[in-house]
């Protein structure tokens, strides 16, 4: 037990993404002094614009779901997959197994998207400051116990709270500078997108379904069908192979698109406009969750390889845990580390449950409808995996029946607290 000094914040969050804004919500909301330092203006431009239909339960105890159906974002029903020669499998439409507003759910514009969160993180009473960098950490006795940040006018702040939330993104700030970044050994992919006006759509209730379609034995595109007759396409496989040629971003995405009939026939009748944008290290996994003083959430302690559509839902599901497990060491006048056991281990147990579906899914042995013809019993908990009901939930029969088509990776022993000679 470690009793606590009085501090100028309860709780200091780095970073105003969805998962900092979600912590800050709802720490503030339950009372607690918060403050928010993001280092961009919102908004800003961010990938990652499908959302899973689990997301819509943190949406609703944050108070948006009636903003995010009035911002009128195209809706999404399903999920589908799509072979190189353009076959296309049964779509996972969410309704069929989930009865409830949370089976439809939104392709979202993220700048939009993460303005909402952040303003609905001030209006719950948290303080934001935005164009503020945090450059480093103070400690007393390892302990985190505040942060330095930098203004936009370069002056230097001190800030103290009594935890601090790393909610940096894939900047991963408290990971990078203790050395926890575990890359993932077989997800060693590259992600290259950009995006497209007037491509085709599919008809119906496909309209706004997230497409996974296959590049054989490389990797595999993504198509996202937002608001405004916008597609956002994207490509992941190993970077070898993307770069093999050239390292001229459009010149590799329009070779690519000649490999998937699908993607051609979508993309050729739109334009492409903007940027080209490339990001590398696609999985990987914090050393420790959370040290004394400090917890990591959302992409600043993990990503995983996005074929399936986590990354929002696991950043809004950690800020939402994270946020419930810091009122309670709060509370308890505690915390340090051990206060967030709990945390880690349901984190980890999601993660690792998605991890192995992105596993099969890079296997050429595996597909989903080998799956559910030898386990149509199976269905329900496939799309349980796909809609996001990952947390405290028991999947082994259903990775038992995928380990019978492929091998599933061991679970990562890392990603849980840090013990006190680990610091």
């Amino acid at each position: 037990m470690v009793t606590l000094k009085t501090n100028d914040w309860d709780a200091i969050v780095i970073g105003g993404g969805p998962a900092g804004s979600t912590a800050g919500a709802l720490l503030a909301e339950k009372g607690r002094r918060t403050l928010i330092i993001e280092k961009s203006k919102f908004p800003r431009y961010h990938v990652g614009e499908s959302l899973m239909p689990f997301c819509y339960f943190t949406f609703d105890r944050l108070g948006i779901v009636d903003q995010l159906n009035e911002r009128a974002y195209t809706r999404k029903h399903s999920v589908q997959f799509v072979t190189r020669d353009s076959q296309m499998s049964a779509p996972f439409y969410f309704f069929q197994h989930l009865d409830h507003p949370a089976a439809t759910t939104w392709q979202v514009k993220r700048s939009e998207f993460d303005e909402l969160m952040l303003n609905n993180a001030r209006d719950k009473g948290a303080e934001v400051l935005e164009e503020t960098q945090v450059v480093d950490f103070i400690y007393e006795d390892e302990r985190v116990v505040g942060v330095i940040a930098e203004g936009e006018d370069g002056e230097r702040s001190e800030f103290r709270a009594s935890i601090t939330v790393d909610a940096t993104g894939r900047d991963s700030l408290y990971q990078t500078k203790r050395r926890w970044r575990k890359r993932d050994p077989k997800l060693n992919k590259i992600a290259i997108w950009t995006l497209y006006k007037g491509a085709k759509r599919d008809p119906g209730l496909d309209e706004g379904a997230t497409t996974v379609a296959y590049l054989e034995d490389r990797g595999w595109f993504w198509n996202i069908p937002m608001r405004d007759d916008i597609v956002s396409s994207g490509i992941v496989a190993e970077r070898d192979y993307l770069y093999r040629d050239t390292r001229d971003l459009k010149e590799i995405f329009e070779r690519e698109i000649e490999n998937n009939v699908w993607v051609k026939e979508h993309l050729s009748c739109g334009e492409q406009f903007g940027e080209y944008w490339v990001t590398g290290e696609y999985s990987y996994r914090s050393e420790h969750c959370a040290s004394d003083g400090i917890v990591l959430i959302g992409d600043a302690f993990a990503f995983l390889d996005p074929v399936f559509s986590s990354g929002v839902f696991l950043a809004l599901k950690s800020g939402e845990m994270a946020a419930d497990a810091i009122d309670e060491a709060l509370a308890a006048g505690d915390t340090s580390a051990s206060r967030f056991n709990d945390y880690g281990e349901q984190l980890c147990g999601a993660i690792e449950t998605m991890r192995n579906l992105v596993y099969a899914f890079y296997d050429n042995e595996f597909s989903f409808g080998k799956l559910i013809r030898a386990h149509p019993d199976l269905r329900g908990k496939l799309t349980d995996c796909l809609i996001g009901d990952l947390v405290d939930k028991d999947y082994t029969d259903l990775m038992s029946a995928i380990s019978e088509i492929t091998t599933l990776p061991e679970p990562l022993a890392h990603g849980r607290v840090a013990q006190p000679s680990k610091i």
